[in-house]
């Protein structure tokens, strides 16, 4: 049996892992934490709807249900030429037959970085979001910026949709408290229209729900820095507030960037429409840790990141002779698909090549992410059947 070393417990190593062990590979997940996070419903820990535990799988019961080894530690260096991976504390690891890497991305460093917090940072930095935004409501008013960055080596590795939810969310839970008169909130992004990607309407329905909700706008200045109470602009102008949540664009993983990997000038790895690694014919890699072709619009989502794992399983099972067929692709799956919960109600946005559109969802749009909370957990867990690109 052909044996595979999966690095990182994401949403892309998660799913590979799982489908590999499907088609028969001995599987060996490892991960820098013992829990599956999922992101997108960790918005609603800075408004206290949920906790920690409610939003992570341990990857104890992962590797139960499907099957594979999990094994703890920190990936330091990956050697591709010779197909050897270093761990912090494992050391040398070669005893593998297929590499496949989903070690995420890293994010670009601002001046001032470390004033600012962001939803898309550690589950502790989500944490720490919560005990600010508490803090302000025990004084009865504040100033909250929200925003995020690009990198225009690497379009598309932005991170938008999470900082609009947490807004709208905080902007409605102070409103159920009755302060949020007492609050001034505000959003930035140095791109001129932030949220462009997902289409026309899209940008025509944020535009009428920041005016509705009283959100400050500023946008298309570059951001030259962040002070502990301000983030300052390009041009001189500035932002003046008690918390800063911002998201910065993402670059590569340092271990990638120090490895002999092919990889952009961002530091993303280059891969082949399989996800095999360009020019190494048993290393694979999947999610935002690589470079993603497509239309100008395209974005790394949680659903490619689950296609690319599904397809890596069963390229490789093909390659084997384990099963029959053509190798699968990524790139007809390139699409914008996303819930956006507002906290009193939702938004179902689709981007294509041939369509944009934004379905409005009042009340009941909250409610349904709420549920596809539960059933991606049941379903990670086996426990529930799996609906393809939910």
């Amino acid at each position: 049996m052909k044996k595979v070393l999966v690095l990182g417990g994401g949403t892309a190593g998660v799913e590979t892992a799982i489908f590999l062990k499907k088609e028969g590979f001995d599987v060996e997940l490892v991960s820098d934490r013992d829990f599956f996070y999922i992101y997108p419903i960790s918005i609603w820990i800075p408004t206290g709807e949920v906790g920690l535990d409610s939003i992570s799988i341990p990857l104890k019961d992962l590797s139960e249900s499907h099957g594979f080894k999990v094994t703890v530690d920190e990936v330091e260096r990956i050697s591709a030429s010779d197909m050897k991976v270093y761990l912090k504390n494992s050391g040398e690891r070669s005893d593998f037959d297929y590499l496949v890497i989903a070690l995420g991305q890293s994010k670009i460093k601002h001046e001032g970085i470390e004033h600012t917090l962001s939803i898309c940072g550690s589950p502790q930095e989500a944490l720490k979001i919560r005990e600010r935004i508490e803090d302000l409501i025990k004084i009865g008013k504040g100033k909250i910026a929200f925003g995020f960055g690009g990198n225009p080596r690497a379009k598309e590795a932005v991170r938008g949709g999470p900082v609009f939810e947490i807004l709208f969310n905080t902007h409605n839970y102070l409103k159920k408290l009755g302060i949020r008169d007492n609050f001034e909130l505000i959003f930035f992004a140095p791109m001129e229209k932030p949220g462009a990607r997902l289409g026309e309407k899209a940008l025509k329905m944020l535009d009428r729900m920041f005016n509705k909700m009283g959100i400050k706008r500023f946008t298309g200045k570059k951001i030259k820095r962040f002070t502990q109470n301000s983030v300052v602009f390009e041009d001189g102008s500035s932002v003046e507030a008690d918390l800063i949540l911002f998201t910065p664009g993402g670059t590569g993983h340092p271990v990638i960037k120090n490895s002999d990997l092919p990889q952009t000038e961002a530091g993303f790895i280059k891969i082949e429409d399989s996800c095999q690694v360009v020019g190494f014919e048993n290393i694979y890699a999947a999610g935002d840790v690589v470079s993603i072709e497509g239309p100008e619009w395209k974005a790394k989502q949680g659903h490619l990141a689950e296609v690319m794992g599904r397809n890596i399983a069963h390229n490789i099972a093909v390659k084997e002779g384990i099963k029959s067929g053509e190798p699968k692709g990524y790139k007809e799956h390139i699409n914008i698909f996303c819930l956006m919960d507002m906290g009193n109600g939702g938004g179902l946005a689709y981007r294509s090549e041939n369509k944009a559109l934004l379905i409005p969802l009042p009340v009941i749009g909250h409610y349904l992410k709420k549920g596809w909370g539960v059933y991606y957990k049941l379903s990670k867990l086996g426990k529930i059947p799996r609906i393809p690109g939910m």
